[in-house]
């Protein structure tokens, strides 16, 4: 029976710390658990969750100017008179009259025609969905914050695995050359380069460890969860990519239902609606009156010792016309004018800003999808450079160095291949929140490229033989190309050899 071949000690060294560190335990939390806690703690998030309640109150309070006004009203008066008699009988007597009044009623007022109510009515309409709009930016905040500090932690781990197993290759290429040293095949100059290069991963390692700290705490304190422990991906990796292809479109989707495009619209109308209201000051106001009150007197009046009571039923309008206010209006009128233009200046800054970034992430995606694709062909090709430096060294053809240099340049090139790939999906969310698309949908895009929750992903097959490994064939997604850079051919002219110079003439001296 043949043997099984065997892996490297590089690839098994891997392969057990990325199985350690990228196994997905049953307590660990995907990105939409914890998007739905950080929902219930974030403090950014709920106090825009109060102001958007406390919005929507103050927008309700506009619709009571055109709504009927009613009010009931109640009262009780004593009276004390000294009546005196000035002529007639009983002249110069003073007579006492004592007597209350008791009244009741109820009056209610309907505004007709109130320009300014009308206008101020319409202004919290809109001021409902400027509330709106405002909560739905901070909704989008609030997922691409939970996403970066969720991929911050797993970049975060990836990194520590891969300095522990550089730490695990180094210590191997510092034992191979104390054994070479023993033996007489190499100088010292090899352990001491293997051991000047183990200190510094051990160095490395301690920084990624912190680094890693740091990271959790920052996800811990965002979602509320002490501990939190976030999937990682699912291997082989498969990204998203961002439809349309095209950057015009995402410009012109921005232009139309970026949030903060709609709040700048939106306070351009209330601001139109304040320039009525001001102008409202010059026109007549029409309301609609009707009550009906009770007058009760049952020990009679100042005039009469005869108990009466009296039911008035009214009914009326009422109409009001402003003549001249000291210029208030019409200095009103230019303030909210000129308000007015600074509200379409902001939404003309407002749409170019949203442009710009949308441009900005769009640009950004397509960069980072081309990163990774040349980042893992610099995987393959750097493995391959390492087992060749690895060959050499054993046979003699490459130093220590070589083998260090192919081994740093191998886990520098893996580190970026795994932020790169974290940047890719970081950057699909930025794109919808930078041209205002953002949905908790698109985070359950990202959500799918994780790995199932309470198993462990698998492990990249490893450099050799092993056939019993197999992984899951995927489809590669389509990624956005990035044109080529035309570079002009390098025809460098033939040299040419320069002449000797002209030899000097030298003067006979005068003959003194």
């Amino acid at each position: 029976m043949p043997s099984r071949p065997r892996l490297s000690p590089l690839s098994a060294a891997l392969a057990s710390i990325f199985a350690a560190l990228l196994a997905s335990p049953a307590q660990s939390q995907t990105l939409n658990e914890l998007y739905e806690s950080a929902r219930g703690f974030d403090a950014t998030y709920q106090g825009a969750r109060a102001q958007y309640d406390a919005s929507i109150a103050r927008a309700a309070q506009a619709k009571a100017g055109i709504l009927p006004a009613v009010g009931l009203t109640a009262g009780v008066t004593r009276s004390d008179l000294d009546i005196e008699t000035l002529t007639g009988a009983g002249r110069g007597t003073t007579t006492p009259r004592d007597f209350n009044t008791q009244n009741v009623g109820i009056n209610a007022t309907q505004p007709l025609y109130r320009p300014a109510n009308w206008a101020t009515y319409e202004q919290g309409k809109r001021q409902a969905d400027i509330a709106q709009a405002v909560l739905t930016i901070a909704e989008q905040d609030l997922i691409v914050r939970v996403s970066q500090a969720y991929f911050d932690v797993l970049a975060s781990q990836d990194s520590l695995a891969l300095v522990r197993a550089q730490k695990v290759a180094v210590a191997e290429q510092l034992a191979s050359a104390k054994r070479n040293f023993e033996v007489g095949t190499s100088t010292i100059t090899d352990s001491r380069e293997a051991q000047a290069r183990y200190d510094l991963v051990i160095a490395q390692e301690i920084a990624a460890e912190n680094d890693l700290q740091v990271k959790k705490v920052v996800l811990d304190q965002l979602v509320g969860r002490p501990g939190s422990v976030p999937v990682p991906l699912r291997v082989p990796v498969v990204l998203p990519t961002a439809m349309p292809a095209d950057i015009n479109a995402w410009v012109a989707q921005a232009d139309e239902v970026h949030p903060a495009i709609q709040q700048a619209r939106l306070g351009l109308d209330v601001a139109g609606l304040e320039v009525e209201k001001a102008k409202a000051g010059h026109k007549p106001t029409l309301d609609a009156n009707l009550g009906y009150n009770v007058t009760r007197n049952p020990t009679g009046t100042s005039t009469s010792t005869v108990g009466t009571r009296i039911n008035a039923a009214t009914v009326g309008v009422t109409f009001n016309l402003p003549l001249f206010a000291g210029f208030a209006t019409e200095n009103r009128i230019k303030e909210t004018l000129a308000l007015e233009d600074q509200s379409r200046s902001v939404l003309d800054g407002t749409k170019r800003s949203v442009a710009q970034a949308t441009r900005a992430a769009y640009l950004g995606l397509v960069s980072g999808a081309g990163q990774v694709k040349a980042l893992e062909a610099a995987e393959a090709s750097s493995q391959s450079a390492l087992d060749a430096n690895r060959l050499g060294y054993q046979v003699g053809v490459r130093i220590n160095i070589d083998v260090l240099n192919s081994q740093s340049q191998l886990f520098q090139t893996k580190r970026d291949l795994a932020q790169a790939r974290y940047n890719v999906l970081l950057g699909n969310l930025k794109l919808r929140q930078a041209n205002g698309t953002l949905t908790i949908d698109d985070m359950n895009a990202i959500n799918a490229t994780l790995a199932s929750s309470g198993s462990v992903p698998a492990v990249p097959p490893a450099t050799g033989p092993d056939r019993n490994i197999t992984t899951p064939a995927v489809t590669p997604p389509s990624i956005p190309v990035i044109p080529p850079v035309p570079v002009p051919p390098f025809n460098p002219p033939a040299p040419t050899m320069p002449t000797a110079p002209v030899p000097p003439v030298i003067l006979n001296p005068p003959v003194r």
